[in-house]
């Protein structure tokens, strides 16, 4: 990887240490170590929604998310929740996860490893791209996914590319977290999207489900997006994969 390429990406990895005290909430432990991309829903599905507080701590971003009075802060580091703790009510302010806030949510735990899967999936077919191209491709890429305006007056190759990948990138992360894909069983979402990350040679979490139908008698057939690659993935409800196939 290109030294560019690499402080662009480093500039955007989250982590964190855990303080002594910390301690999950016992309903969110089989989170810890899920995909970002995917868990979000199942955090809404529990009551949970985003604030709009986010912020980077060391090589990590940290986001919450309250319940009621309940509030709680996720670490999320190369696309997985590293961890989920209680946290004071005063961590999640008083904004709620609704509008423009929710997407942004939606978004911030994977775009990690999203921005870094696409350059590199971009740079395949730019065999000659330099560090400059890779940080216009950032820079619209990160502006495409959070849904900001069209950078016109400053528009070039890298700039255009990014932007077209990052928008394609959210709308992906929204359809994953919608209601109708919560109708699919979260361990099935959760294979499948591994498998997904390994069939197309993507970083672990690059991939999300968008479609899903139900092929009776517990088994199910899953759209997988991986950028702008789909495949269809057949799985049981327990997460037992059947096949992987070209979408």
């Amino acid at each position: 990887m290109r030294p560019a390429l690499t402080c662009a990406l480093s500039a955007l990895l989250v982590a964190g240490a855990l303080p002594a005290s910390a301690q999950t909430p016992s309903n969110l432990n089989d989170l810890v170590g899920a995909r970002a991309g995917q868990a979000e829903g199942e955090l809404n599905r529990r009551g949970y929604q985003a604030t709009d507080r986010s912020e980077v701590v060391g090589d990590g971003r940290m986001t919450y998310w309250r319940n009621g009075d309940d509030c709680i802060s996720i670490m999320t580091r190369d696309g997985r929740y590293a961890s989920i703790n209680r946290a004071g009510r005063s961590e999640c302010g008083s904004g709620g996860g609704s509008g423009g806030s929710n997407t942004a949510a939606v978004v911030a735990g994977v775009a990690i490893v999203g921005l870094a899967a696409a350059i590199a999936a971009h740079n395949s077919h730019h065999r000659d791209a330099d560090g400059d191209h890779d940080r216009e491709y950032q820079r619209g890429y990160q502006a495409g996914l959070y849904g900001a305006d069209y950078d016109a007056r400053h528009e070039t190759e890298g700039y255009h590319e990014g932007f077209l990948a990052g928008q394609s990138e959210g709308q992906n992360r929204q359809h994953a977290n919608s209601g109708w894909m919560q109708t699919a069983p979260y361990a099935a979402r959760q294979a499948c999207a591994r498998r997904a990350d390994e069939f197309q040679n993507r970083p672990y979490g690059s991939s999300v489900p968008i479609g899903v139908r139900d092929l009776g008698r517990g088994d199910f057939e899953l759209t997988m997006a991986t950028g702008s690659y789909r495949s269809r993935c057949t799985v049981s409800a327990s997460g037992d994969v059947r096949s992987m196939d070209p979408g």
